[in-house]
């Protein structure tokens, strides 16, 4: 398995796109600007779309995704594809996006019996099998609307962890220690200076992000994400400075990841 990243910027700017993950050539994990990436020909290999929750940084691709690949995967007699979140986050979906107001329903369109989209719900805890012996765990999260995180398991090398957009959450390193963690990637999308905006949005700032990552044993390779455009060499700086066993560095754009 492979992990490639299209976006992790925590706003937009030149050179700079929100979250989305590829994995291998079919599967991506969370659809912020980063899948603009893509090629139209990557694009259509796309089956499945992961979604941590309903913020626009994390699903604003899916609609322009699905009105760019739906007539040649429907050519090509492929079948919809299939966005699996949480229930709160597809009916967030159907609500405020394919309403017919922001973007068409295209989980019935071009018609309802061979639509672009169908949605499917999950629940924290739940274990997702995609095929080719691919196993994503869903994991806890704790934001200002309901979220998740992703643990895709790499079998010997260990658990590649997303954590979505989350505060500080017990939850999470719970289920973490009872599982091989080989890369994590956290956000922190706040300096400290502006901790107290990240308590009330449920973000991390490098405090709570030092306080988080000592509940995590061993010493692994920890990947900072959604950091704003302008504040990157700021926060990390910050969280350089932090005493902590584990690597850290800065998450990249078209960084990968092997699982094999």
């Amino acid at each position: 398995m492979k992990i490639r990243v299209l976006g992790c910027a925590g706003a937009l700017a030149a050179g700079y796109r929100t979250t989305s993950f590829l994995l291998d050539d079919d599967v991506l994990i969370d659809a912020g600007s980063g899948v603009a990436e893509l090629t139209v020909d990557a694009m259509v290999e796309v089956d499945h779309i992961l979604v941590t929750h309903s913020h626009l940084d994390h699903v604003l691709a899916i609609g322009l995704l699905a009105d760019t690949v739906q007539r040649r995967r429907a050519q090509a007699g492929r079948p919809p594809v299939k966005v699996h979140a949480l229930p709160e986050t597809l009916q967030a979906l159907r609500a405020h996006v394919f309403n017919g107001v922001i973007w068409p329903d295209f989980t019935r369109l071009p018609s309802p019996e061979r639509p672009a989209l169908t949605f499917h719900e999950f629940a924290v805890g739940d274990r997702l099998d995609l095929g080719a012996g691919r196993h994503i765990e869903v994991i806890s999260a704790v934001h200002t609307v309901p979220a998740v995180g992703f643990a895709v398991d790499g079998g010997a090398v260990g658990h590649w962890v997303f954590t979505g957009d989350t505060g500080p959450n017990p939850a999470l390193w719970q289920r973490l220690s009872e599982i091989k963690v080989a890369h994590l990637v956290i956000e922190c999308a706040f300096g400290d200076e502006e901790c107290g905006l990240a308590g009330i949005s449920k973000h991390l700032c490098p405090t709570t992000l030092r306080e988080e990552l000592g509940k995590l044993g061993g010493a692994i390779d920890v990947h900072i994400t959604h950091i704003k455009p302008g504040e990157r060499a700021a926060v990390m700086d910050a969280v350089r400075a932090l005493r902590t066993k584990h690597r850290i560095s800065a998450l990249e754009n078209f960084q990968e990841f092997s699982l094999d």
